[in-house]
């Protein structure tokens, strides 16, 4: 699998995660009672899996096709932007839920507001990927490319998705479905 096609079901996995986090959203609406420790939880994953796996590898597998393309780099340009907007959307969102859990008051229509925006930016950077840059880098490499890039880029374990999946990650995915499905 080319790190390319590992990007990709990497998107596919957090779009699972984005999906939940809408079906709470949705609950949050019809004035179901949140649980801020799995929220916090959940948002914390996406958070810490893009900024410290995620993104760190697009943005090595981006340096390498720098230059090759004037749309591409255009693109990888807008797209290093977002990586560093949706870190600081990521923390402040975390920074939010644990604020309420630790007894800050903040009306329920804006904390989903908030969810709803970094659900919607997170869509809409992962659909910007999928349909802007991973096209265009496909069209442009070769095999030799993704041999060099698989032997100098870093490899990290997803603990959600991964073959190895961390018990805690296993159980936060498992609680919140259980909770946007409970009636």
């Amino acid at each position: 699998m080319t790190i390319l096609e590992q990007l990709h079901q990497d998107h596919i996995n957090l779009s699972r995660l984005l999906e939940v986090l809408e079906m709470k959203i949705q609950k949050l609406k019809e004035g179901d009672s949140p649980n801020f420790q799995l929220l916090s939880e959940l948002v914390e994953y996406i958070g810490n899996y893009a900024d410290q796996s995620h993104h760190p590898r697009e943005d090595h597998m981006y340096h390498y096709f720098e230059l090759r393309d004037t749309n591409l780099d255009k693109d990888l340009k807008a797209c290093e932007a977002q990586h560093v907007d949706l870190k600081q959307l990521s923390r402040e969102v975390t920074e939010t839920v644990d604020a309420v859990m630790h007894d800050a008051v903040i009306p329920m229509a804006e904390f989903i507001q908030r969810l709803e925006n970094f659900v919607q930016r997170e869509r809409a950077h992962i659909n910007f990927e999928e349909q802007a840059i991973f096209p265009k880098i496909n069209a442009i490499s070769t095999a030799d490319d993704w041999i060099v890039l698989e032997k100098n880029l870093p490899q990290h374990e997803d603990p959600l998705f991964g073959e190895k999946q961390g018990e805690n990650y296993r159980e936060i995915y498992k609680a919140m479905i259980q909770e946007v499905s409970a009636v």
